[in-house]
């Protein structure tokens, strides 16, 4: 595979390690305000959400690196990615509405 088909990971890679750090940042912002049930479950959806991150970097790094599977590696980098932006986004949403 050239470097311009596998361009896409090497832009997934270190966004998915820079959302990883939105994610922490948002819980210990998180931990400012009140305990309730509510952050909880934004925290553990954040949690989440960072491991998702991380398996898509860790799949971009991969593809990079692997020659007979990379195009494979990077398509499955790019849908976690978009699956963890969505939960990102869910995330945000649950955070907005509950906050009081």
């Amino acid at each position: 595979m050239t470097q311009s088909a596998r361009s896409l990971s090497a832009h997934i890679l270190p966004t998915s390690a820079t959302m990883i750090g939105v994610c922490m940042t948002v819980m210990s912002i998180g931990h400012l305000g009140p305990r309730d049930d509510m952050r909880l479950l934004i925290d553990r959806l954040l949690a989440v959400d960072a491991l998702v991150f991380l398996a898509s970097a860790l799949l971009s790094f991969i593809s990079m690196r692997t020659q007979r599977a990379g195009a494979r590696l990077e398509a499955w980098g790019e849908g976690v990615f978009i699956a963890g932006l969505g939960l990102l986004a869910l995330g945000a949403v649950t955070l907005a509405f509950a906050l009081r």
